[in-house]
């Protein structure tokens, strides 16, 4: 007996989760760096030793540490995760958090956590594309290297910026803003990835972090996928701002069952610096599906091409964006691409979105305020999209600029209805102008609901588009002050023109689907209820 509970009791001790502390100005790494009193110095320590479920690594706040973590091959579990977290010292006394100058990798691991980090300049890292291996730069990046399933990644309260791979003085060349999401070497904010077949991230969240000044894309997932797995599944990008970054802001491909919400996206693609990219939407998806995209704010995305507020890129389904406020992004407010599946936009307000003039400043794409678009591949045919859903937007376009649509006409299963297309200027037909331009042909719409929709006068729609509203409505709703960048500078006044103009919205014909959420939802984009029939755009009036 005596000897059994000597064995219990070593058990319990071998599993004690244990307190790491890093202090540059207090510490030596000759300490145990297991107490305040005694920290380690160098953040390189980390590196030295395993990491057990409960262990928590505290970072001085205050404090400069340069060089990189590398967490690799190592899992907390669900009651004890293991956490990297800022403290504050009663010997330093500082308030500020902790910075990083290079960056933190998570490889093959699960139930980490990391919080109130500053990290900047990142980590050099490679991946293969094709048989290239293409070097980068990340403040964090999560990846796997052998099968297996990772989960419970939490991201929380950072700070991540400068990260770019090329030193100050590097000019990229003219082309490379034309290749598709650039061919060359890049800094990225917080990546994850997943090449393999047998690996699968889940349970994944960001949150109420800054990530700016990158050289490409802030926030991106990427992950390999087939017909019947996603590579990563469950998560959460919110509360963040992602700002000044010179390729997207958020991007994913390959993801599924995702929410995506109140976070703003400010100056992406931007060419601020010679060493950035220079083109990017605010956020878009590719090859992934059920992922509600809310509450966001997309502005000012810059760039030739692309470059729109938020979009759906082809090969995906079930993308929601609803509740989102989009404005002065020279891609444009709406764009599905081919080959997807009863994708929505509803109850967004777009605002002076699409100014973008192709041949003009380089420009080799029109901006637009709305694109359809059977693009799916540059060697395969056009395909859909198939049962698009846009209804109950606010958009508004001034004077100052030609408001352009293309509709593909390989585009199956249309709504378009109780929107608000207040174009104070021309509206214009142009073609999808992806990589492989639709040819000119007949247009021949199938399955489409177009009605009910306001227009400030009749040239707020193009005569010469194959779709023209069933039943349009026409008159300037008033806005409390148009041009403005608030949601509620949206709020008409003129209420007689939109109170209960609206219809319900139906399944298309044909779709035995409809929407992932509810085809009508109970609120509008500044949470108002919807009482009785709904009124046009994206506010509804008491």
């Amino acid at each position: 007996m005596f000897l059994l509970v000597l064995i219990l009791n070593s058990c319990t001790l071998k599993n004690e989760a244990k307190a790491y502390f890093f202090n540059t100005q207090t510490g030596n790494d000759d300490n145990l760096g297991t107490s305040e009193e005694k920290p380690w110095r160098s953040i390189s320590k980390l590196n030295t030793i395993k990491l057990n479920p409960g262990d928590h690594v505290y970072l001085a706040q205050g404090q400069t540490f340069t060089g990189d973590i590398a967490l690799k091959d190592i899992k907390g579990n669900l009651t004890a995760p293991i956490k990297i977290l800022s403290y504050q010292s009663k010997l330093t006394n500082k308030n500020t958090p902790p910075q990083i100058i290079g960056g933190i990798e998570i490889e093959n691991s699960s139930f980490i956590e990391i919080y109130d980090l500053v990290v900047t300049k990142g980590m050099l890292d490679s991946m293969l594309i094709g048989e290239n291996r293409k070097y980068m730069r990340c403040g964090i990046l999560v990846k796997t290297s052998k099968p297996g399933t990772y989960e419970h990644i939490k991201l929380k309260n950072l700070y991540v910026s400068d990260i770019f791979f090329e030193k100050k003085g590097f000019k990229r060349p003219k082309e490379e803003v034309r290749t598709p999401n650039g061919v060359q070497n890049y800094g990225w904010g917080i990546r994850f990835i997943n090449n393999l077949d047998s690996a699968y991230f889940r349970n994944i969240s960001i949150d109420s972090s800054v990530i700016t000044n990158i050289s490409h894309t802030g926030i991106k997932l990427t992950v390999r996928t087939n017909d019947v797995h996603f590579g990563l599944t469950d998560f959460r990008i919110s509360n963040s701002k992602v700002n000044n970054t010179g390729g997207p802001g958020i991007q994913m491909s390959g993801v599924s069952n995702g929410h995506v919400y109140k976070n703003t996206v400010d100056r992406s693609g931007s060419n601020d610096d010679p060493r950035k990219w220079g083109r990017g939407s605010g956020l878009w998806t590719w090859g992934s599906s059920n992922v509600l995209i809310e509450k966001n704010k997309f502005i000012n995305a810059n760039g030739p091409g692309d470059s729109a507020g938020a979009h759906i890129d082809f090969n995906c389904s079930n993308i929601i964006l609803q509740y989102n406020f989009s404005a002065n992004n020279a891609g444009g407010f709406c764009e599905i691409l081919g080959n997807n599946y009863n994708c929505a936009y509803r109850y967004n307000i777009s605002v002076n979105d699409g100014y973008r003039v192709k041949g003009s400043n380089e420009a080799f794409q029109e901006g637009k305020i709305l694109w359809l678009s059977g693009y799916n591949g540059s060697k395969v045919k056009r395909k859909g999209p198939f049962n698009s859903y846009i209804y109950n937007n606010t958009i508004y376009v001034s004077k100052t600029i030609d408001a352009k649509i293309a509709i593909d006409r390989a585009a199956r299963g249309i709504l378009i209805a109780n929107n608000i297309f207040h174009i104070e200027g021309a509206s214009i037909s142009v073609k999808g102008d992806q990589y492989n331009p639709e040819k000119e042909g007949v247009w021949k719409a199938t399955n489409v609901i177009f009605t009910n929709n306001l227009f400030l006068h009749n040239k707020s729609w193009p005569e010469d588009q194959c779709l023209q509203d069933a039943n349009p409505l026409f008159g300037n709703v008033r806005f409390h002050q148009k041009g403005g960048n608030q949601m509620k500078d949206y709020i008409p006044e003129n209420v007689e023109l939109i109170k209960n103009y609206g219809i319900v919205i139906p399944k298309l014909p044909q779709d035995s689907i409809g929407l992932v959420v509810k085809l009508n939802p109970l609120k509008d984009i500044l949470g108002n209820p919807i009482k009785g029939l709904p009124d046009l755009g994206a506010i509804e009036i008491d």
